[in-house]
């Protein structure tokens, strides 16, 4: 954002209804300017007709020899309950051997089908472990929510409950009601029925959940009526409670998540991160003031997060799990963005919502010298431009770096489809 940009969003960022007004009109007035050409650094494989959703976690399995993916098969509106959502991936081996892209809508193979799904999220699919022939995602079966793996090998197994994250060794997972997500911050979670709570501001019977992955059980961790209590902070009297958002550390002895409260409005949400280890022992609270939208763990460097500081937003890297020690990254960048690591490099990629020409932008970070690279500047047209929280249906770049650094993989409306694009990432 430029300086202009800046102070009206500063002065209008706790008044969300009237931002988004006001972002309208401006946005209205710079389409008068004609569009510049989109540009990516390096050549991009679009998919049209099919899309991943959060930047959490890579569609690219651990040896980059497959890559999953979701393909819909309804035009642009909110997903009803149970309407299903095709599951599959593609072999990349071929195109790692190759400068150009070998991957087309031809190569996807269809495996599975999920009934439990948004654009944003998507359906939590992901592979389970450093498995690079298993995967796991959400779907419903019977008006249940559940969660299934798959594999080239072996027989489709169900866990009884959704999932959010699975840990990297794929023995555990996260879990809590995506009912109450959904109704708390629509589009997120899934319109169906889960021990939702939803006539309770903070219930002491739902909240964050443990899974083993092998012995298809849960404990509940911590619940809402407990994180509610916890160093309890003003605006939160009244409000209605939820978790989501949520990460293991790279050793697998740590959780992180992200404590959220609202009141009457969905878009004007409160947030701070919590980390623990997998007993609920050694909780830390961030030392944000309301707001953190997003955020990634990585070993070496520690949870790099937008968020609030001393009333500053930026990206702030913390450099351990007790989060008490923290620097501001690449200041410059002063808006919103989805961050992943790239492996091997003292560097990260984040993203930018459209500006006021509807263009999204992608940028390397070089931690040591906070310098940016732009990697593309793809147009967002204004059909995908979600009219209100309720019609959820933007596409934001969410980009994903993959396991060994080869690619980056992102979201993109920017050939008024939504589409899986693929890049290779190069220096």
């Amino acid at each position: 954002m430029n300086k202009i940009e800046k102070f009206v969003y500063d002065a209008l960022k706790r008044h969300p209804q009237i931002k988004l007004f006001v972002r309208d009109m401006y946005q209205n007035v710079m389409d008068l300017i004609p569009d510049k050409p989109n540009y990516t650094a390096n050549d991009v494989k679009v998919l049209e007709g099919y899309f991943w959703g959060f930047h959490d976690l890579s569609p690219i399995s651990n040896d980059e020899r497959h890559m999953l993916g979701c393909k819909l098969n309804i035009p642009l509106r909110m997903p009803e309950p149970g309407e299903p959502l095709s599951i599959g991936y593609w072999d990349l081996s071929e195109s790692n051997q190759h400068s150009s892209f070998l991957i087309s809508h031809s190569s996807f193979k269809e495996v599975a089908t999920s009934y439990a799904w948004g654009y944003h999220k998507g359906c939590r699919l992901q592979w389970l472990g450093d498995s690079n022939d298993t995967f796991i995602f959400n779907t419903a079966r019977d008006g249940q929510l559940c969660a299934e793996i798959h594999s080239t090998l072996l027989t489709p197994r169900i866990i009884s409950f959704p999932i959010d994250t699975v840990s990297w060794d794929g023995r555990y997972a996260t879990s809590f009601s995506y009912r109450r997500l959904n109704e708390l911050m629509p589009g997120y979670g899934y319109d169906i029925e889960d021990g939702s709570y939803l006539d309770e501001g903070h219930p002491a019977d739902t909240g964050l959940y443990i899974v083993d992955v092998e012995k298809n059980t849960r404990r509940l961790l911590f619940s809402l009526d407990y994180l509610a209590s916890l160093e309890p902070t003003e605006n939160m009297k009244g409000a209605r409670h939820f978790v989501t958002h949520t990460e293991f550390s790279k050793d697998n002895q740590y959780v992180i998540f992200m404590h959220r409260w609202i009141h009457d409005d969905p878009d004007k949400r409160f947030s701070r991160l919590i980390t623990c280890r997998l007993d609920g022992s050694e909780l830390y609270i961030s030392p944000t003031t309301d707001m953190v939208s997003h955020y990634v763990w990585d070993e070496k460097w520690g949870i790099l997060a937008f968020c609030r500081i001393n009333n500053v937003d930026g990206h702030y890297l913390f450099s351990d799990h007790t989060m008490k020690r923290w620097r501001h990254v690449a200041p410059q960048l002063n808006s919103d963005g989805h961050q992943s690591f790239i492996p091997g490099a003292d560097a990260f990629i984040t993203d930018t919502y459209p500006d006021g020409r509807r263009y999204a932008k992608l940028w390397r970070v070089d931690l040591n010298t906070d310098e940016t690279k732009l990697l593309a500047d793809l147009k967002s047209p204004k059909a995908f431009q979600s009219p209100n929280c309720y019609k959820n249906w933007c596409c934001d770049l969410h980009p994903r770096v993959s396991p060994q650094g080869t690619y980056v993989t992102f979201d993109s409306v920017h050939t008024d489809h939504r589409a899986l694009c693929v890049m290779k990432l190069g220096e």
